[in-house]
């Protein structure tokens, strides 16, 4: 069974009480080990509330994180400039989180698998209700 990261709109959904997130992080953490990247952290972190902390800080410290190594930096960027090429732009964020997932061997979920054009990166697309669907890159 594959070992999960999670994009940042996974925790940022679970913290505004989304509808089917939080049974989403409970089912997958029955199954596998979940992880985010320093970089989701850091988005989370920065568009929490200050009457968030606590639980924003309680849901980040469920999850393994993973640092952004010096790997993980290279294949970001080796991604945004291959992309580039091809007239594609990828975010930093999402270029290192897809890193992470890449040099981790981890499935990546997501709410937003479009910003993830890798056929090599293995995707489930979380939709309204927290469901998950595999998703393929074109």
């Amino acid at each position: 069974m594959p070992d999960y990261l999670f994009d940042s709109g996974i925790p940022i959904l679970h913290l505004r009480n989304q509808s089917g997130y939080s049974s989403l992080t409970e089912r997958l953490a029955d199954e596998a080990d979940l992880f985010v990247s320093t970089m989701t952290r850091f988005e989370v972190l920065r568009g929490m509330r200050d009457r968030e902390r606590e639980s924003t800080f309680n849901l980040l410290n469920s999850f393994e994180a993973l640092d952004v190594t010096s790997e993980i930096a290279d294949q970001a960027g080796e991604l945004i400039r291959s992309w580039r090429s091809r007239g594609i732009t990828l975010g930093d964020a999402d270029a290192i989180i897809a890193a992470t997932a890449l040099q981790h061997g981890l499935v990546l979920v997501t709410t937003n698998p479009k910003h993830f054009p890798m056929p090599d990166l293995l995707i489930f697309q979380a939709d309204e209700q927290g469901k998950l669907s595999p998703y393929k890159a074109a």
